[in-house]
């Protein structure tokens, strides 16, 4: 048999879309702004998956020389606990300094209480009679609220305040404060409030392949992408790590052809419609499901190396430019077309 050799590269997806930046996004990001000045810290969460493609050029406009701490979420979904991991790590917690850095799992109560003294050390070096108040923010389903429910539990033990879910958009409005810690006067803390903001998602993504990542770790609706299309990108992905091809294996040989997989799902799980026709979309939602759950591989889809935050950064001013011709020379043209109207 074959040696089986997976795919070097995706294929361009050229009629995928580039955006989903909504309307709550802008109302929820203009809302922060008229915030700032009654906020001490503020929370940026990123997900662990895609360190690079979860950054979001808008919040680095919006915080630029706030006090903030940066915290990658679902730890749990990319970390094995190999020497290459905490190789990864380093090098994000250098991308972010002077600025401290934390990695989550909000099921590890070590990391949320990481979390928690962080915050009664700020409240203590703040000292703010009122008390300490922190903005989470951060792109679509990243899991701010699950961290803010998991803080709340772990610094008052009371049930959670903001609602949570598989899909983006659960969280369409600023919520009111949420105390995460008790005023402590024997150790001089002030009570500490956390408020959960909406999700905003870039303004425009650079490529399609960062919209797959975005799609597959859920930052958009599932409905927005093909769902054998995104499943087929997560194939090339699990393809390209050691051994991926075991987590698949007693539905399909070694494959690049996101169909074989998909069909053999059908048929080993019952995904069959009228006929007994293979509902391949059902398969390929459900191997995303279990790939977010964990249960397909856990591992980056970025490339984490040295230089490449200087790098993203340097294709996001290149878009910033690109853009802002784009605008100038619309704005060029309804100039023209209503000086042509006002002729007739």
């Amino acid at each position: 048999m074959a040696q089986f050799i997976p795919r070097a590269v995706f294929p361009t997806q050229l009629s995928l879309p580039r955006s989903y930046f909504l309307g709550h996004h802008a109302s929820g990001l203009s809302k922060m702004k008229t915030m700032l000045s009654s906020i001490d810290i503020i929370i940026e969460c990123r997900d662990y998956r895609v360190p690079l493609t979860s950054r979001n050029p808008l919040f680095e406009q919006l915080l630029s020389g706030r006090n903030r701490l940066v915290i990658y979420t679902k730890r749990d979904l990319g970390n094995q606990g190999h020497f290459s991991d905490r190789q990864r790590e380093d090098i994000i917690r250098d991308w972010h300094a002077p600025n401290p850095t934390l990695f989550t799992d909000h099921k590890s109560k070590q990391d949320i209480k990481t979390v928690l003294n962080f915050t009664k050390n700020e409240a203590i070096h703040l000292n703010n009679l009122l008390g300490t108040r922190i903005l989470v923010v951060g792109m679509p389903n990243v899991g701010k609220s699950s961290l803010l429910n998991a803080l709340r539990m772990a610094g008052v033990k009371k049930a959670k305040a903001a609602f949570t879910g598989a899909q983006p958009g659960i969280t369409r409005k600023i919520a009111s404060s949420v105390k995460i810690v008790e005023k402590d006067e024997e150790k001089g803390i002030e009570a500490v409030y956390l408020l959960d903001t909406p999700g905003v998602f870039v303004p425009f993504v650079p490529d399609a392949e960062a919209m797959l990542k975005l799609a597959l770790v859920g930052s958009v609706k599932d409905t927005i992408i093909a769902p054998v299309t995104l499943c087929d990108y997560l194939l090339f992905h699990i393809n390209k790590q050691p051994g991926g091809q075991d987590l698949y294996k007693e539905y399909c040989h070694p494959t690049n052809n996101i169909i074989e997989l998909l069909e053999g799902v059908c048929r080993k799980t019952g995904r069959l419609g009228k006929g007994g026709v293979p509902d391949t979309d059902a398969a390929a939602l459900w191997i995303i499901q279990r790939w977010r759950q964990g249960n397909m591989g856990k591992f980056v889809l970025d490339e984490v190396e040295e230089d490449g935050l200087a790098r993203k950064m340097n294709e996001e001013v290149a878009i910033s430019v690109s853009q802002a011709r784009k605008q100038k020379k619309q704005e060029q043209m309804a100039r023209s077309k209503a000086k042509h109207a006002a002729t007739i």
